[in-house]
């Protein structure tokens, strides 16, 4: 990982720590209209470039971080993809802090009931 990746990487964990109200943010398209099964085409087509994009290491595909601001305060946003490019996960995290929850789950996300539905309070 490249200085400047890591940087970011950092930066948005920092952040991550000081989360606003998500509620703020549920008119963003990112937040309003990306869905369980989009394209990874489709969802850059409505949130445009993410700030990063880094590959998932405890299940195959990636993860796009993105940060809303609203009033002098920031956001982080994650839309991660399977090993097809299709959204598997949303959620008012990085993606450092979700893959350290994975890293940390007793089960598998892809067993887990509640997985990919939006998580409130964080």
């Amino acid at each position: 990982m490249n200085t400047q990746s890591l940087l970011l990487v950092v930066a948005l964990a920092a952040i991550g720590g000081c989360i606003g109200n998500p509620l703020i943010y549920r008119d963003q398209p990112l937040v309003a209209q990306v869905e369980n099964g989009m394209s990874k085409r489709q969802v850059l087509e409505l949130g445009g470039p993410p700030l990063h994009t880094t590959r998932r290491t405890e299940h195959p595909g990636t993860c796009n971080d993105y940060l809303f601001h609203h009033n002098g305060q920031s956001q982080p946003y994650l839309v991660s993809f399977d090993s097809n490019d299709r959204v598997d996960h949303k959620d008012f995290f990085t993606c450092a802090d979700w893959e350290a929850e994975q890293k940390n789950a007793k089960i598998p996300f892809y067993m887990d009931p509640g997985y990919g539905k939006m998580q409130s309070g964080r």
